[in-house]
């Protein structure tokens, strides 16, 4: 027999790094606050981790055949589902007794072991929790996200803790977009990507620029922003894109897409002329890729060979799933047979040459490039190209950005992730995830107004479309990557063949159409407001200039909400109205968007149809279609006191105020304009010389809007007439919902009360003298 020390020693050094590693794990997790000792009792499993269980002295029977891990919940909800392996060969999986597993309650889970196996040694086992929002996003059980202040703060944890850390990004996201609706399947993808670089690089110090900032969030998270982020999107909140205003580590504005990679280039190239050393990181989508813009800054920055690093963020999608050549070379460099195990051969091979053999094999594998395909486009521009890596696989990015980190030549890193990653909703449709509305978190679906929702102007526009296109073979449709977003969804499954979606690539989807009508064709070129201003020389000098028959279809008018001032569509009626041939109309209800739309295919000009993103005022379409008369306004209400013109729906606002003045003893008169451009020259002048006051009203910038066409027609005609603009005032307005930003800048009822009764108190001779 052996002596008790000697046989304490084998012990020690057989199991001592094991116990060794078991207490120091506990104790590092004990001091981060990921447990509390406190709350278990000695016998007891404790859930260290969503991914790691350490138990001892478990009860075991006495036939020594099974042992039972007893595991406490210190979760504040219940456990949906719970199981259990051990790393000891021996044992099989655990059953366990109750499922789900209540908050603070305790269930046993049965481990089976050979006979013999003493209660007293000490195993391993790793548990696997998932705890659920609704049944459909993993829930973690670690709280490093409180935390976290500041991006040198992720630096001192393990690559696991942040791997839970990341599951704890994707939590706060689900439950923020959830209650107040934004993007949602875009940051989901991005999470790790965004932890290895802010791991690796040295924001702010180090420049990190977003593209779009739909992917945004993470990023807002670890920089200073976590405790805010419920104020996501709400009025005086944090906004839902990238501010400068905001944070010194949202280095560049972003809501439109394609922007990274030049503002990169500029901010790379004042770096270096003013003799500075940081680095500079521009992420960007493949969608917003296909912009022209994007490849122009690419061709750009491999010319000058500048220190820049682009992160290629593919995930096959932009809002809608992407299109074109670049998609399927994407693909190509993604599924490339061949490339991988050729590269391991060579090196394989050329690993018994000793350490000269690695210049040998870095010529190699620029020849196997070459000849493989890999790559190719963005080296032929200039690039070094890596890639493609897993997007998820934290430790492998953070590896290959530390590899980077001191190049000094242009590199492009593509990187694969998954949009929607770890909520299966947003995986399986990602399109309908990309831009959420508030929704319930136990089924996904967004939550139903509490009164009916008529219908709204997009849906108007989508259904007089296909209908009209059913009668007229001629009419196409041309998006930019936003299909669902502008009603085209239906017209595509109507008429695929006469459908296009040209991707992130307003100008092109201008050009494109102007082709079209010059071929004989009808097109219809459907594009938010804010993202028309892109193709602004394409509207002018390859449509209006040539007077060729382009619809086109301008969504999200106006005020939209919560996206705020990246989106709001407010200039479009100043910056069209400048063209020449050019028609500018705007419907009152959603009634009236089909007669235009009707009237502007009739055209044998260019027609801008502008529209809101709101929904309509429930007055139903009729049937058939009947264009309205070209610059023809309509009369709502009679009245002599002021005039009140408004454009678009918001002269229904225009007549709610127009009742309350009629209390206070003011008479007005309200008319529904339809026409900006040409305007209803007739009807204005006359109403102007009766009211001898006006009023005008629009969502719209003041400065060159529908209010300026009234005052310079008035002007025109020698009528000294004082007309009040009503409108955005000349500067950005910021994201909160509709109703609190009219309120703010005076656009709504109370504000148009208020501008008309001081209108009407004024005299006539104060005025005409100013």
């Amino acid at each position: 027999m052996k002596p008790k020390a000697q046989a304490s020693m084998e012990f020690l050094m057989t199991y001592g790094w094991a116990i060794l590693v078991v207490v120091i794990s506990i104790g590092a997790l004990a001091y981060m606050g990921v447990l509390n000792p406190e709350k278990f009792l000695p016998e007891k499993c404790i859930i260290v981790t969503s991914s790691g269980l350490f138990c001892k002295d478990y009860a075991s029977s006495s036939a020594a055949d099974t042992i039972t891990l007893r595991i406490k919940n210190i979760l504040p909800e219940p456990i949906d589902f719970l199981s259990v392996a051990t790393d000891t060969p021996a044992c099989s999986a655990a059953t366990c007794a109750a499922d789900p597993l209540g908050a603070e309650n305790e269930t046993d889970c049965i481990l089976s072991c050979p006979a013999g196996l003493a209660s007293k040694d000490r195993i391993k086992a790793a548990i696997t929790i998932t705890y659920c929002f609704g049944g459909f996003m993993e829930q973690p059980t670690t709280h490093f996200l409180d935390m976290i202040e500041g991006p040198k703060d992720i630096k001192v944890l393990s690559m696991e803790q942040l791997r839970l850390l990341a599951k704890e990004i994707r939590a706060k996201i689900l439950g923020t977009v959830a209650k107040n609706g934004g993007h949602l399947a875009s940051p989901l993808g991005a999470v790790e990507l965004t932890l290895a670089l802010h791991y690796v690089f040295n924001a702010p110090a180090d420049k990190i620029i977003f593209d779009v900032g739909n992917q945004g969030y993470a990023h807002k998270l670890i920089t200073g922003r976590a405790k805010r982020f419920h104020s996501l999107r709400q009025y005086k909140g944090i906004s839902g894109f990238l501010k400068r205003e905001e944070s010194e580590y949202d280095v560049f504005n972003a809501g439109h897409s394609s922007t990274s990679i030049g503002a990169g280039l500029g901010i790379a190239k004042a770096r270096d002329l003013l003799r500075q050393r940081y680095k500079v990181i521009s992420v960007i989508g493949d969608g917003a890729m296909t912009a022209g813009m994007a490849f122009e800054a690419l061709n750009q920055a491999g010319d000058l060979k500048t220190d820049l690093i682009v992160i290629l963020n593919d995930n096959s999608f932009s809002i809608s799933p992407n299109v074109g050549a670049l998609k399927h070379y994407l693909n190509k460099l993604v599924t490339h047979p061949g490339y991988k195990a050729k590269r391991q051969k060579i090196l394989s091979f050329l690993s018994h040459f000793g350490a000269n053999a690695a210049k040998k094999a870095a010529k190699i594998e620029e020849s196997l490039h070459a000849i493989s395909g890999p790559g190719l486009l963005f080296r032929e521009l200039g690039f070094r190209y890596f890639g493609p890596i897993d997007g998820h696989n934290i430790e492998k990015m953070i590896r290959l950005f530390n590899n980077i980190k001191d190049m000094r030549v242009p590199i492009l890193m593509h990187v694969r992730t998954q949009k929607g990653r770890g909520f299966n909703l947003a995986e399986n449709n990602a399109e309908k995830y990309h831009g959420a509305k508030p929704f319930d978190l136990a089924t996904g679906e967004a939550f139903k107004p509490s009164v009916h929702q008529h219908m709204t102007y997009t849906e108007a526009f989508s259904n007089a479309l296909v209908k009209l296109a059913k009668d007229d073979a001629r009419i196409v449709a041309i998006t930019a990557a936003m299909a669902p977003g502008t009603g085209l969804d239906k017209f595509q499954k109507e008429f695929p063949e006469r459908f296009f979606d040209v991707g992130i690539a307003e100008q092109h989807a201008v050009t494109f159409a102007g082709g079209l009508a010059v071929g004989g064709l009808k097109p219809v070129v459907a594009i938010y407001s804010t993202f028309l201003q892109r193709a602004y020389d394409q509207i002018i000098h390859d449509v209006c200039l040539m007077n060729l028959p382009v619809v086109f279809a301008i969504d999200r008018a106006g005020l939209v909400g919560e996206d705020g001032a990246t989106h709001h569509g407010v200039f479009d009626i100043s910056y069209l109205r400048a063209i020449p041939n050019l028609t500018i109309m705007s419907p009152a209800n959603e009634n009236e968007v089909g007669k235009m739309l009707a009237t502007a295919l009739d055209n044998d000009g260019p027609v801008a149809l502008r529209y809101p993103r709101s929904t309509g005022m429930g007055v139903g379409v009729e049937n058939p279609l009947e264009p309205v008369a070209v610059a023809k306004a309509e009369v709502l209400r009679e009245g002599k006191d002021v005039l009140i013109i408004g454009f678009g729906p918001i002269v229904n606002t225009a007549l709610e105020a127009a009742i309350e003045l009629a209390e206070k003893k003011i008479s007005c008169c309200i008319v529904n304009a339809r026409f900006a451009k040409p305007l209803d020259e007739e009807t204005l002048i006359s109403l102007a010389k009766k009211c001898k006051k006006v009023l005008t009203v629009e969502e719209n910038s003041v400065k060159g809007g529908f209010g300026s066409a009234v005052l310079e027609l008035l002007r025109e005609n020698n009528l000294n007439i004082p007309v009040t603009m009503l409108g955005i005032p000349d500067k950005f307005v910021d994201h909160g919902s509709q109703k609190e930003l009219y309120k703010m800048i005076g656009l709504d009822k109370g504000g148009i009360v208020k501008m008309a009764e001081s209108l009407a108190k004024k005299s006539y001779k104060i005025l005409s003298a100013q």
